[in-house]
């Protein structure tokens, strides 16, 4: 298991758009996020700048470094401990994008979850997965279950390249937890894992899972799609978000399909789920709260322990992409939340 040197060489999916100025009709766009050729190239313009780990503001007293976590499928994981004297809870992060942009490389990212693991007081695993649409679903959850066996092998072996985090770890105390697209390959990782035996994972105990504004769809519109009001710069529109789909899940699935919209007829009952205690973080101004809200409601009547808090004033992703006085009163407060969901 080798660390990495630099993260900037581990995205070859971001690549500069002269390449394909000779590469056919543009057939799929997300304005300044995404192209799709008619010939299956994709472009991402790089709107976010990536860092590397060691970016870090020194006033923050803790840790970054990369780590491969499959070299064949170029998956990797970034670090962050907080310098303290005793083991932390684990946080499993996948970053948002819509399955079809972002990195865990992502500067806004970086900095998010750096002060969210001296925050909340835990490590965080932040893991770059396969992007779609050159690796649709079920790619990214097959990369985040494959993290998560990788956190397991950590563990029972405690390889010495890894012992910088893992001798602050507290493996009996880990969380799944990703933002949009992310949250959505939270839940259905997590979904996969309630399936398993519960030998699948031991030693490791999974405690819990974070959804920060999940990522989910369907084909009838809710009431927050259809009259939301977005700004141009929004950082979720429903033209984007039926673009992310289209793009993301398998050919010839529609957004009813159960990894869009687990609450479809026909998907995985939730009273037959084992599924963790459940924590959702949603944003009044964002179209995915009736979806959101929907889910919590479906959760609890299930039986399920589910929690919630609507942060009121903002928008879709808020906590990584605005630096509004209101953003950042709200992304503290989002963080307490989780510490307190984390500490249960």
């Amino acid at each position: 298991m080798t660390a990495l040197t630099s993260s900037l060489s581990l995205s070859p999916q971001y690549t500069a758009s002269k390449e394909y100025l000779h590469h056919g009709s543009v057939i799929e766009e997300i304005e300044g996020l995404i192209r799709v050729h008619q010939n299956g190239d994709v472009e991402r313009p790089q709107v976010v700048p990536c860092v590397n780990a060691g970016a870090l503001n020194p006033d923050l007293n803790v840790s970054s470094r990369d780590m491969v976590i499959d070299s064949v499928t170029n998956i990797w994981a970034r670090f962050y401990v907080p310098n303290c004297q005793h083991k932390l809870p684990l946080l499993v992060y996948f970053h948002g994008g819509g399955f079809c942009v972002g990195s865990a490389a992502w500067s806004c990212y970086h900095d998010f979850l750096a002060r969210l693991s001296v925050k909340v007081g835990c490590l965080i695993m932040s893991v770059n997965y396969r992007l779609a649409p050159e690796n649709p679903l079920p790619a990214a959850y097959d990369d985040g279950l494959k993290a998560i066996m990788w956190v397991k092998q950590q563990m029972l072996y405690q390889y010495r390249v890894s012992e910088w985090w893992t001798k602050k770890c507290n493996f009996s105390n880990v969380f799944l937890a990703g933002d949009s697209a992310g949250a959505n390959i939270a839940y259905n990782v997590a979904t996969r894992l309630a399936a398993c035996e519960v030998s699948a994972l031991r030693p490791l105990n999974l405690k819990g899972l974070i959804l920060i504004q999940p990522f989910f769809g369907g084909e009838v519109r809710t009431i927050s799609e259809k009259c939301m009001a977005q700004s141009p710069g929004s950082a979720l529109n429903l033209a984007a978000s039926d673009t992310y789909w289209r793009l993301a899940l398998p050919s010839g699935a529609n957004r009813d399909h159960p990894w869009c919209n687990p609450l479809v007829k026909g998907a995985m009952k939730l009273e037959e789920l084992k599924l963790f205690p459940t924590l959702v973080c949603i944003s009044e101004k964002d179209i995915l709260k009736d979806r959101n809200l929907d889910l919590c409601d479906a959760l609890a009547k299930a039986g399920k322990r589910v929690e919630y808090g609507v942060f009121k004033g903002v928008g879709h992703a808020f906590q990584i992409l605005s630096k509004s006085h209101l953003s950042k009163t709200r992304t503290n407060e989002m963080m307490a939340r989780l510490k307190s969901f984390i500490a249960l």
